[in-house]
């Protein structure tokens, strides 16, 4: 019981369930590290859910995604970066500048490092701005399930950056994003270390990103597994309409840029099958995402230097 507004008394939820959401845990966490060390990979884990496009090309995220994961112990917030790296263009630069600014107001960060491969500067600079951090941070050392050459140095390097500095508390994951070994293990020391506090997103919603945006990658995606390096980082998809026909039937006409009239050929294929094998995945996905039928319409365009182009930017979503 208590009182209300004029003194009469009103009554208090002192039910069970209100107790359960007092003791709520409820974070939000900032994903970041150079790019192509798995970082949508093991959201994606994480959430036992597809909700940022992977490939084996570096740089595959290009905006800042949210992935919610909900429990009856409270919910995570994570925000998927892109992978930072030495910027040649516009895009690039607000890439850079989404991964970084990521980690401001959050509740916690994950480093994520890959340690198959050699420590690069962007490891390091990652390592020494989270030394000067506040929050608490976690560092995964991914792909548990490859050879690991460089765990050592991954260690002593951090000690490097903390050395004559005043201690900060780390704590070390183990990890593989493909197998799921050490993500249950992560995930209960986030909870840990998550605020207690009311749940930021309705228990049913996965991710917040917008939806034309999610289509969009999801038809780049397709492109990345099959061009790898020969164009991906020359390609965008822009949606330019989104028509629900009936509740169960959407039409998406969407354009692919590229920046060069040769780059035009190599997207569409020899007679057009590289185009519609990609109409063919990304229908389906879309499909299995929103459970509806999907009529997808592709257009490959020319649009020299979109990159820099700021107003095509902004059509794509980037800021």
């Amino acid at each position: 019981m208590g009182l209300g507004h004029d003194g009469e008394i009103a009554a208090t939820d002192t039910t069970p369930q209100a107790d359960a959401r007092l003791l709520l845990r409820c974070g939000m966490f900032a994903i970041v590290g150079r790019a192509n060390v798995g970082k949508s990979s093991l959201m994606n884990a994480i959430l036992d859910d597809k909700v940022s496009i992977v490939s084996p090309v570096a740089q595959t995220t290009r905006n800042r995604i949210r992935g919610v994961l909900s429990e009856p112990r409270g919910q995570l917030v994570f925000l998927d970066t892109p992978g930072v790296f030495k910027a040649q263009h516009d895009l690039g630069r607000i890439m850079n500048k989404a991964a970084r600014s990521a980690v401001e107001g959050v509740d916690g960060v994950i480093l994520v490092l890959d340690p198959s491969c050699v420590l690069r500067d962007e490891d390091l600079g990652w390592m020494r701005r989270l030394f000067r951090s506040a929050y608490p941070v976690h560092i995964v050392l991914n792909k548990r399930d490859l050879v690991w050459t460089e765990e050592a140095r991954c260690l002593a390097a951090w000690a490097s950056v903390c050395e004559g500095g005043p201690e900060k508390a780390v704590a070390w994951h183990r990890v593989s994003a493909r197998t799921g070994e050490g993500v249950s293990e992560l995930v209960d020391a986030l909870f840990g270390d998550a605020p207690v506090g009311p749940p930021l997103f309705p228990e049913d919603i996965v991710s917040d990103f917008p939806r034309q945006l999610a289509i969009a990658d999801v038809i780049r995606e397709k492109y990345f597994h099959v061009l790898r390096d020969e164009v991906p980082h020359d390609l965008a998809v822009r949606i330019r309409s989104l028509e629900e026909e009936s509740d169960s039937v959407w039409r998406v006409h969407a354009d692919i840029l590229v920046n060069r009239p040769s780059q035009k050929g190599i997207v569409i294929g020899e007679k057009g099958r590289l185009l519609r094998k990609v109409k063919r995945g990304a229908s389906h996905e879309i499909e299995q995402m929103y459970g509806v039928q999907v009529h997808l319409d592709l257009w490959v365009k020319v649009e020299k230097n979109w990159s820099r182009n700021f107003w095509i930017l902004r059509q794509l979503g980037y800021d």
